[in-house]
């Protein structure tokens, strides 16, 4: 009797766990196997490509009959589609049969939201050609910035064991529209050109070209001599040159369809053509005429800075403007949102709209390297959203970076997006249940920028979670708020890089590295000192403002017009400076880091009273991380705020939450957590 009693209870538990709510369906929680039958999908061909649209529609759609049509008349819409319903079925017609698995996608992710679908009459068509997700992996399983585990990619699996996981990757990927991957480290070993990884990234290319993604490399300038064994890796040296030659040819012959190079060149102690004495164009170019005749592409990262006595956030612009029309036209120049380092804020980098003769993409940062990593929520739409409308002025009022990086403001041969992955191997994907939102947000917008913050956030809870407006619209405004909180609590008005060396976890702002570079210690960067706090880059200053184009330059370089979110990015500010609500610098400062403790404390709040309309699992693991986030909060405000006052010698307001640290203890905790990129 006791056994049978064990045996019921055994097949009671086992539904339980089939459906216990790991996240690691991502957003795609399509209805189960009960889609529409096989005579209701009209079709003509038989692709792989096709093969998954048929069989996402037969699992998941519920709807009327759907007919899928290539068309030479919708070629302009490059991967797009159009969607047009009838009474009797929806028609998804496309130029590429991709296209046609987008428009798949599309309609299953209107079903899922509760859209509308009796009177669909939409074209659409992407913002960016190359819509590229970067991981940093490394070919020994570490990822540099991941927060979710090891990498996906098992190297010492392939080519003969596959995981499951890479298709299930592509999927989500297809879903949202991202069409590329660069597998490996901007940091690269040069290894990964070697004959054996080859054969191992082609069995990766296979399981993902069907689902429209093409691979791409990240590539180590040293390569030619040390892989080829040549006495250097020079670009004008002929020999280096045909090495590259070969190794594309060798690349396109296992993967005829491969990407390009991404390429992070004289940075940070990576090798370069600086080298050599040559630029980073020559450098760029040689490999782009390798990769020309099989229409691959370069993207030659700008992020650059050397040791020189310039402002860190001038450097980039310094180098690359004075090489403005010598790159090949199968080259991207790769620039991070910021002029420093993916800060929580950042102004934009001035080298957007500088470059009138050379293709520009953007690089965002969806790992949260800067913003709490997978311990934090920050939602980074608003962030990304941030960057895309801000307008440089570069040809006149409304040269936004969106317009000049998508070909609208200046025609480009090829347009682009990129952000570096938060994608590991944990069971959710990303570490923070949240911070799927990020991976689905950057696909979302390299679809289409000008989706709204909200919108995409709307789609992903709905999909995600629950379409119950008790749980939509509360978690929606936490959402839409919380990069703004991360900015209070950690670095507000314009302060930046003020985090502990190495990991970039917490707050180090008396970090001072003797013997290291200035540029890489917090102190560089806020320069407290009895007179006031920031960053002086006007004309008395850096100058950093003089690469903006006018009237930003002005703008920015006046005390009384810089937008107040950076004024410490721009001025250094004096502590009895009064700021626009009337407070002075130093109290509006203490108010900030308050506000931003209290906001995570009422996400908590918020997140509690949503138990009753989610699984026990992630509401559970939401709730733990917002504990850590609180924690985190108290901690940044204490270190930033106890710091600042031995030099502003100001009582902290009387009517914000007092520290609950000593500084001298923060200054004692120590993290080891990995290193830069």
């Amino acid at each position: 009797m006791r056994y049978l009693r064990l045996n019921i209870l055994f097949f009671l538990i086992i539904p339980l766990l089939a459906f216990a709510e790991d996240g690691s369906q991502l957003w795609l929680r399509f209805p189960a196997k009960n889609g529409i039958s096989a005579d209701k999908i009209i079709s003509k061909g038989n692709s792989p490509t096709l093969n998954i649209a048929r069989k996402e529609l037969s699992s998941h759609w519920q709807g009327q009959a759907v007919e899928l049509r290539t068309e030479n008349k919708e070629k302009n819409l490059k991967d797009g589609y159009k969607i047009v319903s009838t009474p009797e079925k929806i028609v998804i017609s496309a130029g590429k049969e991709i296209g046609l698995l987008y428009g798949v996608y599309h309609i299953l992710r209107l079903q899922q939201t509760k859209a509308d679908l009796s009177h669909l009459n939409s074209i659409e068509k992407p913002s960016y050609d190359v819509r590229i997700l970067n991981h940093w992996d490394n070919l020994d399983g570490s990822i540099e910035r991941g927060y979710a585990g090891r990498s996906l990619w098992k190297w010492e699996d392939l080519p003969g064991k596959i995981s499951p996981r890479y298709e299930e990757y592509a999927r989500a990927n297809a879903s949202v529209g991202i069409n590329s991957v660069v597998l490996n480290n901007v940091n690269a070993s040069p290894n990964m050109l070697r004959e054996d990884y080859l054969k191992k990234v082609k069995v990766l290319a296979d399981i993902f070209r069907p689902y429209g993604i093409k691979v791409y490399l990240s590539v180590n300038f040293s390569s030619p001599k040390v892989l080829g064994g040549l006495q250097n890796s020079d670009p004008l040296n002929k020999d280096v040159q045909k090495w590259w030659k070969d190794k594309a040819a060798e690349i396109y012959k296992l993967i005829p369809d491969f990407g390009g190079f991404l390429v992070k060149a004289n940075s940070e102690g990576q090798p370069g053509p600086q080298d050599y004495g040559r630029t980073h164009a020559d450098g760029a170019n040689m490999m782009a005429d390798a990769l020309k005749p099989y229409h691959g592409i370069v993207m030659w990262r700008a992020f650059v800075y050397s040791p020189s006595k310039d402002d860190r956030a001038k450097q980039a612009y310094l180098e690359f403007v004075p090489l403005d029309g010598k790159f090949r036209d199968n080259v991207i120049i790769q620039i991070k949102n910021g002029p420093v380092d993916f800060q929580p804020r950042e102004a934009f980098n001035p080298l957007f709209g500088a470059l009138r003769k050379t293709s520009e993409m953007v690089e965002f940062q969806i790992t949260q390297e800067y913003l709490g990593i997978s311990n934090h929520l920050v939602y980074l739409a608003p962030l990304f959203k941030e960057t895309l409308e801000s307008d440089t002025y570069s040809d006149g009022q409304g040269s936004t970076i969106a317009k000049i990086t998508d070909g609208t403001l200046r025609p480009a041969k090829l347009t682009a997006i990129s952000a570096v992955a938060n994608i590991g191997e944990d069971t959710n994907w990303t570490g923070h249940h949240f911070a799927q939102a990020n991976w689905y947000a950057f696909g979302r917008l390299a679809w289409n920028h000008q989706l709204s913050s909200e919108q995409i956030a709307d789609e992903w809870i709905k999909m995600t979670f629950t379409d119950n407006q008790k749980f939509l619209n509360p978690v929606k405004e936490m959402m839409l708020s919380s990069r703004e909180t991360a900015v209070d609590y950690m670095m507000p008005l314009g302060l930046h890089h003020i985090f502990a060396g190495g990991h970039h976890y917490g707050p180090e702002p008396w970090g001072d590295y003797k013997g290291g570079r200035p540029d890489w210690s917090p102190v560089y960067y806020h320069q407290a000192d009895a007179q006031g706090l920031g960053f002086n880059r006007t004309k008395t200053g850096s100058n950093a403002v003089s690469q903006y184009f006018p009237p930003l330059n002005e703008w920015y370089g006046n005390i009384s017009t810089c937008p107040e979110n950076l004024i410490l990015w721009f001025h250094h500010v004096p502590w009895d400076y009064t700021m626009k609500d009337g407070k002075t610098l130093w109290d509006e400062l203490c108010n900030t880091y308050d506000s931003g403790v209290k906001k995570v404390r009422d996400y908590q709040k918020v997140w509690d009273k949503m138990e009753p309309y989610i699984d026990e699992q992630r509401f559970a693991d939401v709730q733990s991380k917002l504990k850590i986030q609180s924690k985190d909060a108290v901690w940044w405000k204490d270190a930033c705020l106890l710091y600042f006052q031995t030099f502003s010698k100001k009582p902290i307001p009387y009517d914000i939450e007092r520290p609950v640290h000593e500084l001298e203890d923060l200054k004692k905790i120590k993290l080891n957590m990995g290193h830069h990129n």
